[in-house]
């Protein structure tokens, strides 16, 4: 059996010298050292040896077993140190990766486009919270008590007196109850309606509106405004008008459309073959208004206009399909 234990010996550091690879050396382990190896099949034969010889050939065949394993479990270190050195080695001659960066939202550079504008002509931006009260959102701003807004099928109401804000006029009410005059300032800002979500509508969007209330404030001056406004942002080769129109908290009110873009006028999809693009609404403060925050509409007069940012993307741009802006699709994204 001495003879044998050597042989192994021999033929484990032949075995071993011709190593190099984690695959091979876990092959050498079955061999030598599994249930079934060679070393374990010493061990059995350990059994029939005489009582004489089997201490000295278990001391043997302990310090067999030993060597083989220590050998092994130096080697394997070996082995998978290289391994990881080669691994973190950087390959020269691959070609470069491409950082894929971010950039601003569709809807966020609108919506900086739009505060640019207005912040260049005097306006300072105004904001307040999306829970709102029932007084700011539809009392103040002369909804009638049975008007069809306030209805949960058109409201998100939190409770009896509290909703989401459906427009960001409360902003409006929030900055004439500081008394702070004259105002003239933007809100732009998340709005909710209990609407259903479809190509041209969202439950929820965002809003800019706009407020300035000072002594001897005129329609002429909001037409000014606007038109302005559109010139800068549409462009200066459009025509413009103002229709009559209704909403509750001005007086008188208005709609504003501008030539369509993108038919330079002559009729397509997009206007509905018209040639004229809405694009927002506006009018004069209504005297009840003033009055519900506490400021005589005899000395003071003011206008207010509001537009929707992902209409207003979606027509300064061409798309069709409002729910393009919260699906989150990278193809979309990277066009802007």
């Amino acid at each position: 059996m001495l003879e044998k234990i050597d042989n192994i010996v021999k033929n484990f550091e032949s075995d071993l010298s011709n190593t190099k690879a984690l695959k091979a050396l876990e092959d050498i382990r079955i061999k030598y050292l599994s249930r079934n190896g060679l070393v374990s099949e010493l061990f059995e034969q350990l059994k029939s040896a005489s009582k004489e010889e089997k201490p000295a050939l278990g001391k043997a065949l302990n310090a067999l077993r030993n060597n083989i394993q220590q050998k092994f479990d130096d080697l394997k270190v070996a082995l998978e140190e290289n391994a990881s050195k080669d691994s973190a080695k950087i390959d020269l001659t691959l070609p470069g990766r491409e950082k894929a960066i971010g950039s601003r939202h569709l809807i966020t550079q609108t919506l900086d486009e739009i505060k640019h504008i207005f912040k260049g002509m005097g306006f300072s931006i105004a904001e307040g919270p999306e829970l709102e009260s029932d007084f700011n959102n539809f009392t103040a701003l002369n909804f009638a008590p049975d008007h069809p807004a306030r209805d949960m099928q058109d409201t998100f109401f939190v409770s009896d007196d509290f909703l989401l804000r459906t427009h960001t006029s409360p902003v409006q009410i929030r900055v004439l109850q500081k008394g702070k005059l004259p105002v003239r300032s933007i809100m732009p800002g998340r709005v909710f309606r209990n609407e259903a979500v479809s190509a041209r509508s969202h439950c929820i969007f965002h809003q800019v509106e706009g407020l300035y209330v000072d002594k001897d404030v005129t329609f002429a001056e909001l037409k000014g405004t606007l038109i302005s406004f559109a010139r800068q942002f549409y462009g200066n080769d459009l025509s413009y008008r103002f229709r009559p129109s209704y909403f509750p908290f001005t007086e008188p009110s208005a709609e504003m459309d501008i030539t369509c873009y993108l038919c330079k006028g002559k009729g397509c999809r997009i206007c509905k073959y018209s040639g004229w693009l809405e694009v927002l609404g506006c009018g004069m403060v209504d005297p009840n208004v003033l009055k519900n925050v506490n400021i005589d509409p005899e000395e003071y007069t003011g206008y207010a206009f509001g537009m929707g940012i992902e209409r207003t993307a979606l027509l300064k741009n061409g798309i069709n399909d409002i729910r393009v802006f919260v699906e989150n699709d990278f193809r979309f994204l990277k066009q802007f």
